[in-house]
């Protein structure tokens, strides 16, 4: 049976998007190539626990909207306030404070949150898809067609220009993981400065509220660039920055690597997203400034305005 709208990716983008159809009384389909929904929510299992390997946090801001749904994850325990304020943390290790919005984080992950929005809906997970075309997936009938996903990979399977012109920048997170923590217990997370090798860094345990002495480190996207084929590569050099720049003495106990292509885009459209006849998109890419709340509501206004339609 055709669905009135087919949404293809299930990135926090593409869940908004179908649950916004399917609130407004219409049939949505979300097909995802991955094992579960999340996309760049992505949070991993490691040696026991969650680890938030794509987003860092996200922040509610003026978007009133999403800020109706963070309240709900927060009553249910899903998301947390983290912190307003990080550091920025320059060549030598010397660190200044940053204040700023409200940081938020999901004590399960933040793929937690896409599942969330995930229930309900019809999902197929491990469904790759070849070939879209207005009203059709692989010549199949599918309904409106939505690519929740990035450029790039959306150019790969249709022939639309669908934000094409936006570059992509990629990312390589890496997990540390000591016995004990190694850092001082005011840093929630780091925005380095001037480092080759290193862009960001999160508490990990603070952010989830454990206390698990574990760091996410994300790279420099020239440091991406080197060990897209090898992600575990990126691991010898972001360590050792990370034990520079923080002023860690010790090594950490495990490491593990987690490379994104797409990690973010360089600059974003202006537009909320793309709409026209039988093939449309959204995301991050989409609105004024690439964020999670972008995609949240890239997706929201895009299914509102199919379901309108």
């Amino acid at each position: 049976m055709t669905v009135d709208v087919t949404v293809v990716g299930g990135g926090i983008s593409g869940l908004a998007c179908a649950r916004a159809v399917q609130d407004a009384g219409k049939t949505a389909r979300v097909l995802d190539r991955g094992r579960r929904v999340g996309g760049r929510l992505s949070s991993r299992t490691f040696e026991g626990r969650p680890v938030d390997l794509g987003a860092s946090y996200f922040v509610v801001g003026e978007a009133d909207r999403f800020g109706h749904v963070v309240a709900d994850w927060e009553e249910r325990d899903l998301a947390r306030p983290w912190t307003d304020t990080f550091v920025v943390v320059d060549a030598d290790g010397n660190q200044t404070p940053k204040p700023g919005p409200m940081r938020w984080a999901a004590p399960l992950g933040l793929r937690s949150l896409a599942l969330d929005l995930a229930r309900g809906l019809d999902v197929v997970s491990e469904r790759t898809v070849e070939r879209v075309e207005p009203y059709r997936i692989d010549g199949e009938p599918s309904g409106e067609v939505v690519l929740a996903m990035p450029g790039p990979q959306a150019a790969r399977i249709t022939d639309a220009r669908l934000g094409s012109g936006v570059a992509w920048e990629p990312v390589i997170a890496v997990v540390l993981r000591w016995d004990e923590r190694q850092w001082p217990a005011d840093l929630h997370g780091a925005f380095v400065d001037g480092d080759p090798d290193v862009s960001f860094v999160a508490d990990d345990g603070d952010r989830r509220g454990d206390g698990a002495p574990v760091l996410v480190v994300h790279t420099t996207a020239d440091r991406a660039r080197r060990h897209l084929d090898d992600p575990d590569g990126a691991i010898e050099p972001v360590l050792a920055a990370t034990r520079r720049l923080l002023r860690i003495a010790v090594d950490p106990v495990s490491a593990f690597a987690h490379r994104w292509t797409f990690a973010r885009p360089t600059a974003t459209t202006g537009q909320p997203f793309f709409h026209s006849p039988g093939l449309s998109a959204c995301g991050d890419a989409w609105g004024e400034s690439a964020a999670v709340r972008t995609a949240w509501s890239s997706g929201d206004a895009l299914g509102r305005a199919l379901a309108a339609s």
